[in-house]
């Protein structure tokens, strides 16, 4: 199968690539600097100069692959609009590849996040809750996106295959430089501790990134129109556990947080409205659908594999 792959140098993309490789696929990375494009051929992947702003150019690309696995974002515009402006301008990439794979049954597979549902449900996300609404009202992960991961979904009523991952809040891997570990680490390091909120017994999901990319490939292989797909190895890990992990490891101690001292400019500042929720998801319909299992390490076991804290 040809595939086109967007956020093919990401922390994601960069497990996909060769996943897609390794089972067959030719692949072709969409790279806007020289340095993806050199990254993406490393990876054994052909390069396609362009970026996200090029919605021709996406459709282009589309129409002549045989599926499409989409995990970019447009970074840029955090700084200006958040994210909120992120979601808004990849809704008009979704409808591009829309308009290049309708009634040709071919595979569009998105990123998205477990927490699109919501919260609160007084169970585990499944795969088959739906995206919410946007609104304030709703409290979801990144909810903004939710319209995306609804847009991406509907795109099955115009004969596309599609469908998409939903990503654990946290992906963890020996080459994760940025991601939410990454931050909590640094954290502590700073404060002189290791924080969790309150009692710490909300409940947080997470990944390997090489299982992520395997539940890519064998959703853009496989995987039924209209779906959404849960890329979550531990379900629920008790956010104090983490927080214990990573005491250990640093040889800190392992503090409550109050709730007065939760938001800027207490502890965790910017990410106190993220650590405070709990995030339980199942993995059972995607495993029994596509046959994915989870054969990385888990969370606590990568975080005792010490490679998060080699550096400094």
């Amino acid at each position: 199968m040809r595939v086109f792959v967007t956020g093919g140098t990401g922390h994601s993309g960069s497990y996909i690539i060769p996943e897609l490789i390794a089972a067959g696929h030719e692949v072709t990375g969409l790279a806007r600097s020289d340095t993806a494009a050199a990254a993406l051929s490393a990876l054994g992947a052909k390069v396609r100069r362009g970026d996200l702003h090029d919605l021709d150019g996406l459709k282009e690309a589309a129409a002549d692959s045989d599926g499409v696995i989409h995990v970019a974002h447009r970074q840029d515009l955090l700084a200006s609009g958040g994210i909120d402006a992120v979601a808004t301008a990849e809704l008009p990439i979704m409808f591009a590849y829309g308009e290049a794979l309708a009634g040709t049954g071919k595979p569009l597979v998105a990123a998205g996040s477990i927490g699109s549902p919501g919260q609160h449900l007084g169970r585990p996300v499944t795969e088959e809750d739906p995206a919410l609404p946007s609104g304030d009202e709703y409290k979801g992960t990144l909810r903004v996106r939710n319209v995306v991961e609804t847009a991406v979904v509907g795109l099955a009523e115009r004969g596309v295959r599609s469908s998409v991952v939903r990503i654990a809040n946290i992906a963890h891997s020996t080459t994760d430089r940025a991601g939410f570990l990454v931050q909590l680490i640094a954290l502590a390091k700073e404060k002189g501790f290791v924080g969790y909120p309150g009692d710490g017994a909300n409940l947080w999901n997470a990944v390997h990134a090489r299982d992520v990319a395997s539940l890519f490939r064998l959703a853009l292989e496989k995987g039924p129109a209209g779906k959404y797909w849960h890329a979550v190895g531990d379900g629920a890990i008790p956010f104090r556990e983490i927080a214990e992990a990573i005491g250990s490891r640093l040889g800190l101690p392992v503090v409550s947080v109050p709730a007065d001292v939760l938001m800027v400019p207490g502890y965790f500042g910017f990410l106190a409205n993220i650590v405070t929720q709990s995030y339980p998801a199942s993995n059972l319909v995607t495993r029994r659908t596509l046959g994915w299992e989870p054969a990385q390490p888990s969370l606590l076991a990568d975080l005792d594999n010490g490679h998060y804290f080699s550096a400094g």
